[in-house]
C-alpha cells in the first residue's frame, strides 16, 4: 500500500510541473510577442544560453535578451511555440521540445524547432539554455 500511494503523489506532482512548464513557455513567448524584457528576465536564469538558427550564442542574461528583441524586430509576427514533449532529467530540471512556428508580417510561415532547457529555481520553473533549429528537408 506504500508505493502506489508514493507513486500516486509523483504522478500529481508530474503534473502539475508540466502545467507549470507549459505556462512558463507560454509566458516565454509572450513577453517575445510584446517585447517585454520585465518578463523575459523574470523567467529566464541569469545564465541563461542560447543558440539560435542563424548560428549565433547568446550567453547570459544581457545578451539573450537584447538578441531575442533584436530578433523580435528583425523578424515581426505572430509565434507559436507548441509543446511537443516534457522530459524530466529530476525534479529540477526537464527539457522541453517544442515547434516554433512565426507567422511573418508578408504572410511567409517560419517554421522552427526548439528545445528548452529549464530549471526550478527558488520554487520557480525558469528557462536555462534554448536551442533553435531549422529543418531540413
Amino acid at each position: 500500500m506504500f508505493i502506489p500511494s508514493v507513486t500516486a503523489q509523483n504522478v500529481g506532482e508530474s503534473n502539475n510541473q508540466k502545467q507549470d512548464i507549459y505556462l512558463l513557455i507560454d509566458r516565454y513567448n509572450q513577453a517575445r510577442e510584446n517585447r517585454d524584457t520585465d518578463l523575459l528576465e523574470n523567467i529566464l536564469t541569469t545564465d541563461v544560453d542560447q543558440l539560435v538558427s542563424s548560428g549565433e550564442w547568446r550567453r547570459g542574461i544581457e545578451t539573450a535578451v537584447e538578441g531575442m528583441l533584436r530578433s523580435s524586430n528583425r523578424n515581426p509576427g505572430k509565434r507559436t511555440i507548441t509543446i511537443e514533449q516534457i522530459r524530466f532529467l529530476d525534479s529540477e530540471v526537464a527539457i522541453v521540445d517544442t515547434r516554433y512556428e512565426i507567422k511573418l508580417e508578408d504572410n511567409a510561415d517560419r517554421n522552427l524547432w526548439s528545445t528548452f532547457l529549464v530549471v526550478r529555481q527558488e520554487g520557480k520553473w525558469k528557462i536555462a539554455a534554448i536551442r533553435n533549429m531549422s529543418p531540413t528537408e
